[in-house]
C-alpha cells in the first residue's frame, strides 16, 4: 500500500502529493523543515522539534498556518495512517506559490505545508560498529553574520557542496570549518570529540541546535562526565581520544578516522559506545505514543 503524505489540508498518496512549480520553496529554498524520528511506535521529542520548527519560521518571518497543537495532531494522524513504528517524519513549510521574483509578498496564496512520514532504519548500517571516516571539506560553513545555522531552512546548498566533496574523497561524511578555521559541524550532523573523559562540542552559534546534540549533552552529564561547548580546531580533533557525530537521521555515529588521522585506537571509543547504548534505550522507551488515541 502506498504511503500517504499531507499537503495543504489533504492526506494524499505520495505519488499524488504535488506542489506548484512556482512555489518559492522549490524556486528559492524559501522555507523551513524538521527531521523527526519515531522509535517503537513513539515520536522522540516531538514537542522540541515543533518548537525548533516554529523558531525557524519566526526567524525568516514565515507564519505557519497551523497552531503548534494542530501541527502535532497532523503529524500523529499521518503516522497513524502510515502505520509508522520506526520511521522518519519531515514537516516542511515553504513561503508558498508566487511568481519568478524573490519578493515574498508575491506568494499570495500563503504558505505551503507538507508532512512526510516513512519507515526508516539505520542510516550508516554496520558503520555504527566499525566507525565512520570523515574528511575536512574546503567548503566553509556559512557564517552566522550571513544566515544563522540555527535556521533549519530548505536551502542546504552549502552543505550539499561539502557532501559532494566528501563523497568524491571516499568519506562517510564531511567536516566543515568556519571562516576562522574552527570546527563547526558535519554536512548534516553535529560533531563531538572526547578528550580526557570530557565531552566537547562547538558552540551553538556556529551550528544547528540539534535535538540529538542536546540529548547527548544530557546523557553525558548523567554519566558524570564534564561537558563543554567551546571552539576547537582540527589539531584538537586529530589528537582526540574519541569523536562522534549526532543527528536525527544519523543518531550517534562513532568517528574513527578524520583526514587519514586515526582517532584513538581506530575503534569506536568507550565513552561513545556507552552514550550510544543509553541513547538507544532512551529513544525506545520515551516519546509521544503514535497510537495513544485515534485522531
Amino acid at each position: 500500500m502506498e504511503m500517504l503524505a499531507y499537503v495543504n489540508g489533504e492526506f494524499l498518496p505520495e505519488s499524488d502529493a504535488k506542489i506548484s512549480i512556482f512555489n518559492h520553496g522549490f524556486l528559492y529554498g524559501d522555507g523551513i523543515f524538521e527531521g523527526i524520528r519515531a522509535y517503537s511506535g513513539r515520536i522522540f521529542k516531538l514537542d522540541l522539534h515543533l518548537q525548533r520548527l516554529y523558531n525557524s519560521a519566526d526567524a525568516i518571518h514565515l507564519e505557519i498556518p497551523h497552531t503548534r497543537d494542530k501541527m502535532r495532531e497532523l503529524i500523529l494522524r499521518l503516522c497513524q495512517r502510515n502505520n509508522i513504528e520506526d520511521g522518519y517524519i519531515r514537516p516542511i513549510v515553504s513561503r508558498g506559490a508566487g511568481d519568478l521574483g524573490l519578493d515574498p509578498r508575491r506568494c499570495l496564496e500563503g504558505p505551503t505545508v507538507v508532512i512526510i512520514a516513512r519507515p526508516f532504519d539505520l542510516l550508516y548500517g554496520d558503520k555504527y560498529e566499525k566507525g565512520l571516516k570523515l574528511v575536512t571539506t574546503s567548503h566553509r560553513r556559512v557564517p552566522s553574520q550571513c544566515v544563522s545555522p540555527n535556521i533549519k531552512s530548505l536551502n542546504y546548498l552549502n552543505n550539499i557542496l561539502a557532501k559532494i566533496e566528501a563523497n568524491m574523497r571516499g568519506a562517510d561524511e564531511g567536516l566543515m570549518l568556519d571562516l576562522n578555521g574552527f570546527v563547526c559541524e558535519a554536512t548534516a550532523d553535529n560533531f563531538f570529540i572526547v578528550r580526557n573523559g570530557m565531552v566537547v562540542t562547538p558552540p551553538r552559534v556556529t551550528n544547528l541546535q540539534g535535538i540529538t546534540r542536546e540529548t547527548v549533552l544530557e546523557i553525558a552529564e548523567e554519566m558524570g562526565l564534564e561537558t563543554r561547548e567551546e571552539f576547537f580546531s582540527l589539531y584538537d580533533v586529530y589528537g582526540a581520544d574519541e569523536a562522534f557525530i549526532t543527528g536525527t537521521a544519523a543518531e550517534i555515529g562513532p568517528v574513527v578516522d578524520v583526514d587519514e588521522r586515526i582517532i584513538g585506537d581506530g575503534n569506536p571509543g568507550k565513552v561513545t559506545r556507552e552514550i550510544m547504548g543509553r541513547f538507544r534505550d532512551l529513544v525506545r522507551t520515551t516519546g509521544t505514543p503514535i497510537q495513544e488515541k485515534r485522531l
